[in-house]
């Protein structure tokens, strides 16, 4: 093990912090040493998660920077946002290399932060030195970086289908309308009245319609790619499954004579590179169960060539590519491993 890099999680309690547990325990490269937080501090991590008896032996400690940085190289910060904020500058000040999972490092300018999120912001030199954790857009920076800031789930599905056709301008880019799908676990593992099982069951609802936090997310990644500023409607609902995400982008081709099979092979250029994702065949459409419990990717495309728009369908799964394996596949770039070192490669099907 002494040749293992070392890795510990802050807010290990969460469903983020189990599925890194889970990811990293299977790592050939890294050793779990430290797992924090404050809430469960003093509890062992099997008390959390009985399945887990006889493979994590650690208990949750209090947070603290000192202990952190004598224990683990690579930090993840799985926290609620607005804090690790406040904890990575002292991090990355100690040596540790940092990926987190919050909101806190995904964008560059503090003031959209600030106004979507409602908390202030004094660490805008911390935050420049961010690079957002998407792999398939930002490969080369990653490698590069000390401080990721992983993706939300629903920016990931959405930003993976709409990036071929916002790089090279094949939409009219303020058409684009992202209508979102995702299971409950999307909600995290606090008791919430909607996620209550005689709530959620049965039942389909939008909700934070308008105004949901991970809009300026999407468009600030669409801007970056369109090479102009770009405005998205995007509307995400909850569905009674556990994990998943189904994005469906509908836009405006700027040629109205592009076809599906012409957009098909722009789609698997672009992603030519990219392990994770997976460009399906003219005509079919992906699911989110072909995507449980992996860092994949599925995407469909379809043109209606009688209203002039492409419609891309954008299967993850939620608590994965949406979060813990991303991070993972972060961490491979960060530490020049494969990509897809330690990651599950096949669904758990049905």
């Amino acid at each position: 093990m002494g040749d293992r890099v070392t890795v510990g999680i802050v807010g290990a309690s969460g469903y983020g912090g189990v599925q890194l547990v889970r990811l990293l325990l299977d790592h050939p490269q890294v050793e779990i040493t430290y797992l924090g937080g404050e809430g469960s501090a003093g509890r062992p991590y099997t008390e959390l998660y009985p399945h887990l008896q006889g493979r994590v032996n650690l208990t949750v400690e209090p947070v603290s920077v000192e202990v952190i940085r004598d224990r683990a190289e690579v930090v993840f910060l799985s926290l609620p946002n607005g804090i690790a904020c406040k904890l990575a500058p002292q991090l990355l000040e100690q040596g540790c290399k940092v990926l987190d999972l919050s909101a806190d490092y995904r964008f560059q300018d503090l003031k959209t932060y600030t106004q979507w999120y409602g908390e202030p912001r004094e660490d805008a030199a911390t935050a420049q030195k961010a690079v957002y954790g998407l792999p398939e857009l930002y490969r080369d920076r990653i490698r590069q970086s000390s401080l990721i800031g992983c993706p939300g789930c629903y920016p990931t599905a959405s930003l993976l289908a709409l990036a071929p056709l916002m790089k090279q301008g094949l939409i009219e880019p303020n058409t684009a309308i992202i209508d979102a799908k995702s299971g409950t676990s999307g909600g995290g593992r606090q008791g919430k009245i909607n996620l209550l099982l005689a709530e959620a069951d049965n039942s389909l609802a939008a909700y934070n319609v308008a105004r949901h936090r991970h809009t300026p997310e999407i468009e600030a990644i669409c801007s970056d790619l369109a090479g102009q500023s770009v405005l998205v409607q995007f509307t995400p609902h909850l569905v009674p499954m556990p994990r998943g995400i189904l994005a469906t982008v509908y836009a405006t081709l700027r040629d109205p004579g592009l076809v599906r099979e012409d957009l098909i092979t722009i789609y698997q250029a672009f992603y030519r590179h990219s392990p994770w994702v997976n460009i399906l065949p003219p005509g079919l459409y992906p699911q989110t169960k072909w995507a449980w419990g992996t860092n994949a990717c599925f995407i469909g495309i379809e043109v209606d060539e009688r209203t002039g728009r492409i419609i891309v369908m954008s299967a993850i799964d939620n608590l994965m590519k949406g979060q813990a394996s991303q991070a993972v596949q972060c961490l491979n770039l960060m530490m020049g491993w494969p990509e897809t070192m330690g990651l599950p490669q096949v669904a758990f099907y049905p």
